[in-house]
Parts: C-alpha cells; sequence; structure tokens
C-alpha cells in the first residue's frame, strides 16, 4: 500500500484496521521503505515494523491496531510503501477511492514483505486494504488538520484534468494541494500536517431517510472517534458535509443538528473547526437549494456558524458558477455536476486561509 505524506519525520507507525470485519485478522509480517514511484518497488532500505515488539500481530474483528515507530526517515511529499504479509481468510476492511495503484501478490505466494524489487505484486488494485493511517514522529509540527467529509474530500474528481487529458502523476486532491502549500508557504517553524479523512458517499447526518444501507455507521458522528480523535496531534478539522445530506433526503434541520453534535464533540477535545457551506448541485430541486441557503446562513453568521464554530471556508463561493450559482462553474466540473476536477480541486487549495490553520495551534 503506497501512502503519500503531506509531512516527514524522523520516524513513522502505521495503523492496521480490520473495522468491518468479523474475524480476527493475523499479520505475520509488515514492513515500511520509501517508494521507488515505479511500482511496488522500494527504493533503499526495507525496514521491518513491529508490534509491541512483535512481527506478528492479530487485530481483533472490528478493531484496530497502531503499530510500534519505524525508524524511516522522511520529507514532505514523500511517497512511503507499507507490505503486510496476511494469513487466513478475512474480509479486508479496505478504502476503494485510493485513486493511486496499490499492489497485491498472488494468494499463497509467501510473504515477500522484505523485498526491495516489489516482482511478486503483481495485481494492481485502486483500493487501499488494511493500512487506515500513517503517523509521522515530527516534534517540530505544530499540529495536525483534519480534512472531514465526503467524496470531495476523499479526492474524486482528482484524477480528472479535461478531456483528452491525462494528469501528470496522482495526489491531486486539494487536501495534497493544501499540504504543498502549506510546506512552500509557511516557515519552517509554523508547519502543519494535513490528514484526509474523507469516505465517498457518507453524509453528516446519521437520520437522512435516503441513507444507503452501505454507509451507516459511517455518518461524521458515528466515526469521529476513529478518523479524527484518534489522530496524532490534531488540531483543526475542515468540514466538508452536507451535500449527500441534501440528496438522502436531509432537510437544513437535520443536517444543522448533526453539525452541531459534532463541532460540540471537537471544540470540547479542544479542537478548533472550519467550516464550508454546503456547494452547488444541479440536480438539487427547490427544496434542497432551500436548505442549502438556510445552512450556508447559519454557517456564514458572525463567519462562526453562530458561534458554534471557529471559522468559514466559502468553497461554496470557489466553485459556483457566476451564472448559475446552483452549478458548478463548466471550469472546475468533472462533468457530473457534484465533483471538482483537478482545476477545482486547486481552486479550494488556494482560497483555505493558512493564518487561519495555524491559529489552531495558537494554544500549543
Amino acid at each position: 500500500m503506497i501512502t503519500h505524506l503531506g509531512q516527514g519525520g524522523g520516524a513513522l507507525r502505521v495503523r492496521i484496521q480490520n473495522t468491518f470485519g468479523t474475524t480476527p485478522l493475523t499479520v505475520d509480517a509488515a514492513t515500511v521503505g520509501h517508494s521507488a514511484g515505479d511500482g511496488a518497488a522500494v527504493e533503499g532500505d526495507v525496514l521491518p515494523v513491529t508490534f509491541d515488539g512483535r512481527r506478528e500481530v492479530v487485530v481483533p474483528a472490528g478493531g484496530e491496531v497502531w503499530s510500534d515507530a519505524a525508524a524511516l526517515k522522511t520529507r514532505a511529499q514523500d511517497d512511503v510503501a507499507v507490505s503486510l504479509s496476511v494469513s487466513g481468510t478475512v474480509a479486508p476492511g479496505r478504502h476503494t477511492g485510493a485513486f493511486r495503484s496499490n499492489y497485491l501478490t498472488a494468494p499463497g505466494s509467501g510473504d515477500h514483505t522484505a523485498e526491495a524489487r516489489g516482482d511478486a505484486y503483481t495485481q494492481t488494485v485502486g483500493s487501499t486494504y488494511l493500512v487506515s493511517a500513517v503517523d509521522v514522529h515530527n516534534p517540530k509540527l505544530r499540529g495536525t488538520i483534519v480534512a472531514y467529509g465526503s467524496s470531495v474530500v476523499d479526492g474524486t474528481g482528482s484524477t480528472d484534468c479535461g478531456p483528452g487529458c491525462t494528469p501528470e502523476g496522482t495526489d491531486h486532491r486539494w487536501t495534497d494541494d493544501l499540504a504543498r502549500r502549506i510546506t512552500a508557504e509557511l516557515p519552517r517553524t509554523r508547519q502543519l500536517a494535513i490528514a484526509n479523512a474523507g469516505i465517498g458517499g457518507t453524509t453528516s447526518s446519521a437520520d437522512c431517510p435516503r441513507n444507503p444501507a452501505g454507509i451507516r455507521g459511517l455518518d461524521a458522528a458515528a466515526r469521529l472517534d476513529r478518523d479524527v480523535l484518534a489522530l496524532h496531534g490534531v488540531t483543526g478539522v475542515l468540514y466538508y458535509y452536507g451535500t449527500n445530506d441534501l440528496a438522502n433526503g436531509c432537510d437544513a434541520e437535520l443536517i444543522l443538528r448533526s453539525y452541531d453534535a459534532v463541532f460540540q464533540r471537537l471544540r470540547a477535545a479542544g479542537i478548533k473547526v472550519y467550516v464550508t457551506p454546503i456547494t452547488p448541485r444541479p440536480g438539487y430541486t427547490d427544496r434542497n437549494n432551500l436548505d442549502r441557503h438556510t445552512v450556508g446562513t447559519h454557517v456564514e453568521k458572525g463567519n462562526t456558524c453562530d458561534g458554534t464554530c471557529d471559522g468559514v471556508m466559502d468553497f461554496d463561493q470557489v466553485l459556483k458558477d457566476p451564472l448559475k450559482p446552483n452549478s458548478i462553474n463548466p471550469a472546475y466540473d468533472t462533468g457530473d455536476g457534484i465533483h471538482a476536477n483537478i482545476a477545482g480541486q486547486r481552486a479550494l487549495a488556494d482560497y483555505v486561509s493558512l493564518p487561519m490553520l495555524l491559529s489552531s495551534t495558537a494554544h500549543r
């Protein structure tokens, strides 16, 4: 599994998930190394990863486990390969929207985690299996900002640069561009990490009447502990939810009720909350757009969600078509009227106030 790092450090640890498994997951061996950028190959040393000092770990059904720190030195924007050898038959937790290639070996082919060339990894997949987080050790970082939301956070559209165009490389999500901005524009003594906690199809509210069975238990409040509060050094959250809530039948009252519940928990944990009004979507009904307006008015009030959040990101203004404000600007549209292409992703990243993000670290 290949992970793109927003920041580097002197060591790292990985989180292995069995969140949705119904049987224990046995990891017999794990390693990390620098991705060579060519398939599954690793550049330089391949380092073993341990769990409480042991090479093997059993992750219980419904659980997850963090590794010990592995002494792999990394820099901002590095790609890291995490290799796992798993025994037995399990239904692995996976993130289907990796928006890059990851690699598997054939079942029963044995343990290849220590091999640098990667020749045994013969299957290419577009999902990330088992690895749900990578945490770098860097005491100089001021904090971690978590982007939290659905497919527009996850990165849908970030592989689209327009008709007939092939993107240069990977990692064109707005969160990737924001991480690069931080590295380039902030002083070395005021650096932040960006973590992407987007899951496509999810909603802020658990109570939208048309929420499909596949996303139940993945609403913003239900996954907050695992996907935000359990991460290291979180000082702020970029909250980008609501488009699916409206599409799935939630009204403004249900959406705002879910916002307030999540914001209260985050702020009680000392985490600043920065919110975007719901971005446009041409498939909305008039009722949807009235509810979108109500939510947006609440978010914009005082630039603090009427005192319930700490700042506003006007992504709705960035993406809207100036002639048809309930639609996305054609220059930013992937063609589905919902998701931003690479140009739109970059526009979102360029609009985020870095001083606002740094304000989340004022207590540090």
